[in-house]
This record gives C-alpha cells, structure tokens and sequence, in this order.
C-alpha cells in the first residue's frame, strides 16, 4: 500500500521510511521541512531505497497535499526537544498533527502515531516512591498512584497536571485523534535509540552520551544532586519499526488503542551506567561534570509499563542497552567523519 510517512527525513521517520519500502514492500513518501540538523544525510538513503521524498512542512496543510493520496500514515513529525516554548512546539506537533489528521480522513487512510511518554504529568512522575541503589534510582511496587509499580508507569497512571509543553502538545494532539473518523494507533514512546540519531542533551540522551564519550564532548549530570542515577527506558528504533510495521498491517487489531511503548525494566539506564558503558565501548575514561540544581520539567525515573502491549500482540524489544549502545558505537566508527561534521555544525535550522 502507499504510505505516508511524516518527519520522514528524521531519526525514526526515515528508520521506518527505509524498513516499510526494503523490507514491507511499501510504496513510501516520506515528507519533512529538513529543519532539524542532520536530516539531510538520511535524503540519499532514502532515494536509494526507492523512497519519494516531498519538501514540506506538516504546518502547511497544502504541502500534505502535494505529497499525493495514501492509505496510510506513520505521523513521526515533531518538534521533540522537552526544554522548547509552547510558541515552537504547539505549531508543530498540534497543528501539524491536526493537519495529517484532516489528512488522513480525506483519503480514508489509517493513523499511526508516535507520541511520548512526557504526556505523564511531571508532578505525578516525581511524586512515585523510588529506591536509591547503588548507580539508579529504581521504581518500587507500593506505589500511592494508580497505573505505577516496580514494573514502571502505565498507561492509567492519572493524567490530571502539569507536563512540558512538549507533552502537552502531544497529549493535545492524541485528544484530537481520537475524534478522527479512521482507525488509529497511539504509541507513546520512551527514549528510542540507535544509528543515524544526531543525540542531543534533550532529546536521544543515550545516543548524546555515546557521542560525547566518542568525540570528547563536555557533558554534565544535571539535577538531583549531580549523581547521575536518573533513569529512563531505551528501545531500539529497529524494534520500534517491527512494531509499526505490524500495526500497518493489521489496522483493525490496532485500532482505537493507546499503548507504552519502551525497553522497559530490563531495558534501561541510569546516566551513571550509560557512562560506564560509553567509556567501555569508546575506550575514554572522560569526566563528568556536575549540575546539581534540577530544571523545571525533569524527573528522576521513567520506566515503561508495556504489559498492556505484551498482552494485546506477540511484540517485544529484542535489544538491551548495552546492544543498542554498541550498534551506535559501530555506526559512528562507520561513519565518523559524516558525524563529526554534522555534530559539530552549527545549531538546527527552522
């Protein structure tokens, strides 16, 4: 089938562009405004795969028009960055997916979209009983919350307060979508990872941290002390594809449903073991600065509950950290001076 992919250009967009053509047999558009800075290197991967891209903007409902009809959409376009202002964000990832939405509908086409763990109400997140262990913090069962345990945050955990203006746009965005008249999928994602991710201190941490330690880059534990034991999930964007993929293929036994999405328990880290890691892989014993004071909007542990996936489909992450950190290892080695020159350029374009 013809499938749509926006923010196609992006880390996950052309990840899933690329699978959904080689390997799922797909006619695939990817669409995106190439703002974000490495973006361009993925355009010859792309062609190559026999991927037609479009120049557009999901802010601009004329430019999904020029992308053609589809019958499906992969809704990967975002402004991610968890420290940007509403006035960046809300464009982006409401309009913009209230515009593939109208999208969709005209064409009859089915939704997957991609949204975020930050849709967690911050205060609710801090507010969840933690043990400090001797490199994390770790979730424990007895938990005052619903929809929280040793297992990490589920979906019923309350959505009631305060978020980023990046989880509140996404929230937002996952209320309109609902309304939307074809079947659609919500995938609320953790920390995804993985080759061809320009890592940034606010958005792919783990693959920032790998190529801090790769380049000698300053990098610093900011908040709770400085100790580096917060904690999130990493899920390999290739296990995130598989899981697209089958959505795409079964759209009834996907629709109307909001799932977690994430490596889970056995699949995170605490910034203090991704340093151990990094130093192994990279052979840099690099220091660490220290930020003591917490930023507004941080939280100290995020797990993904996925036992509502496990029990809906026969999916699960096929990668650890260590897996996932060495494959980005390998793919910068690979490709360092393609990297080096883009992480050291100047600042994203918008």
């Amino acid at each position: 089938m013809k499938v749509l992919v926006t923010g196609g250009a992006g880390f996950i967009g052309s990840s899933v562009a690329l699978a959904l053509a080689r390997e799922g047999g797909h006619e695939v558009v990817a669409l995106d405004n190439l703002y974000r800075r490495g973006s361009e290197l993925n355009l010859p991967r792309l062609a190559d795969a026999g991927v037609r891209f479009v120049h557009g903007d999901v802010r601009q409902p004329e430019d999904l028009r020029a992308a053609g009809p589809f019958e499906a959409l992969v809704e990967c376009s975002a402004e991610p960055s968890v420290l940007a202002a509403g006035d960046v964000v809300v464009p982006v990832n409401l309009f913009g997916a209230h515009h593939c939405i109208e999208a969709a509908g005209r064409h009859g086409a089915q939704i997957v979209f991609l949204s975020t763990s930050r849709v967690y109400p911050v205060a609710a997140l801090e507010a969840l009983a933690v043990r400090e262990a001797e490199t994390r913090y770790e979730l424990v069962d007895e938990q005052l919350l619903a929809g929280a345990s040793a297992q990490g945050v589920a979906e019923e955990l309350p959505l009631m307060g305060a978020r980023t203006a990046y989880g509140a746009s996404k929230l937002a965005a996952e209320i309109l979508l609902a309304e939307a008249p074809v079947p659609w999928v919500v995938n609320r994602c953790g920390v995804v990872a993985g080759p061809w991710q320009m890592g940034k201190v606010d958005q792919g941490v783990f693959t920032h941290w790998l190529l801090a330690f790769h380049f000698g880059l300053p990098l610093a534990y900011i908040g709770y002390g400085a100790t580096g034991k917060q904690v999130r999930d990493v899920l390999h964007v290739d296990d995130l594809v598989r899981l697209v993929a089958d959505q795409l293929d079964r759209p009834a036994h996907w629709a109307g449903q909001t799932f977690n999405v994430g490596g889970g328990r056995d699949g995170s880290l605490s910034l203090l073991e991704a340093s151990e890691l990094c130093a192994e892989l990279t052979g840099r014993d690099m220091r660490v600065g220290r930020e003591p004071r917490t930023r507004p909007g941080d939280v100290r542990c995020y797990v993904s509950d996925c036992r509502r996936l496990f029990e809906h489909c026969e999916w699960r992450p096929r990668r650890a950290p260590r897996e996932i950190l060495e494959d980005i290892a390998a793919w910068v080695a690979d490709h360092e001076g393609l990297v080096r020159s883009t992480l050291l350029a100047p600042g994203d374009r918008r």
